[in-house]
């Protein structure tokens, strides 16, 4: 499945972010904690290069808790500062501030030394489409500052935001980036809801889906759907005939009394990206082993035999730029 998107309007948004940089002391970055790496742009990494970095781990609530520690253990020996966050419910971001003042130490420091007192930092708030950004900024904020919806690229423009006398926020729209040269990233990214839905293959996706947690996280469907498959026996003719079994659970017919396989492909996606199969990481950082007893659908995914109800209650499906 070839998966690429970039719209026209995130060449604009790199140019002005490449201009807004010179402004800024430093970058938080937010990634999903389901895919920490794939749903980092690394465009950022040239373009800060110099920057104080911080990392926000977001939707932290969704994803496996036994590998987020993993996360933030890697992202700290790449020199980044991280906090792990649900921007939807608040969780995280009381250790915002604290991570912020640590992470401008050197920045603050120096200030004070010329007699620049009480100069608030400035940090510009980047991440791809949908990474929760916009919510993030209003949750941490305590205010509708930031323009929120249910679909990537919201957010159209850069916005500077004064939260405190010490803090000032640039809210910057989703990028990505004009190329996926491996198509494992695109396909996590699609999985997520950061790639537009109108040009994909729906059915083609959630058949991929369906094969990665019949191979890390099984019991999350035997629990949801009642859909008892193993990595071993599903290949994609195997998902298709699971997508089917899922069509049949759950009442999803066409008017002809068939099967409809679109709208159970729409349902398992619906219920990944919202929560409702539990808490799921879909990759792992390199080096980190696998708990004992997981199967390998690829290279970097676990089995979890819990599913999480509350998590379904504070995500929708997509959130914004």
């Amino acid at each position: 499945m070839n998966i690429q998107w970039y719209p026209g309007h995130m060449t604009k948004a790199k140019r002005a972010m490449q201009e807004d940089l010179k402004l800024i002391d430093l970058i938080i970055e937010l990634v999903d904690a389901r895919v920490p790496l794939s749903s980092r742009n690394p465009d950022i990494d040239q373009l800060g290069r110099g920057k104080a970095r911080l990392v926000l781990l977001n939707k932290s609530d969704m994803a496996d808790e036994r590998y987020s520690e993993a996360w933030a253990g890697y992202f700290k020996d790449q020199g980044c500062h991280v906090v792990k966050v649900n921007s939807r419910s608040g969780s995280g971001l009381k250790q915002i501030n604290a991570a912020v003042q640590e992470a401008c130490r050197e920045k603050i420091e120096r200030d004070r030394r010329r007699g620049i007192l009480n100069r608030p930092v400035r940090a510009m708030v980047v991440g791809i489409p949908n990474v929760g950004k916009s919510t993030f900024i209003n949750s941490f904020a305590g205010k509708a500052c930031a323009k929120t919806g249910n679909k990537p690229g919201v957010t159209k423009g850069n916005q500077w935001i004064r939260l405190s006398k010490t803090l000032e926020l640039l809210d910057t729209p989703g990028i990505l980036w004009p190329r996926f040269e491996d198509q494992s990233v695109g396909l996590k990214l699609a999985f997520i809801g950061s790639i537009n839905d109108e040009i994909l293959q729906k059915e083609e996706l959630a058949a991929e889906l369906l094969r990665f947690l019949a191979g890390a996280y099984p019991k999350a469907l035997e629990t949801r759907y009642g859909l008892e498959l193993s990595l071993e026996e599903t290949g994609l003719s195997q998902a298709y005939q699971g997508l089917e079994a899922i069509a049949r659970a759950r009442g999803c017919l066409t008017k002809g009394s068939g099967l409809d396989t679109a709208k159970a492909a729409a349902l398992l996606l619906d219920d990944f990206r919202s929560g409702r199969l539990g808490r799921i990481t879909l990759e792992l950082p390199p080096g980190c082993e696998r708990t004992a007893g997981a199967r390998k659908p690829s290279e970097d995914s676990e089995r979890n035999s819990e599913t999480d109800s509350k998590t379904a209650k504070t995500h929708s499906p997509r959130e914004d730029g």
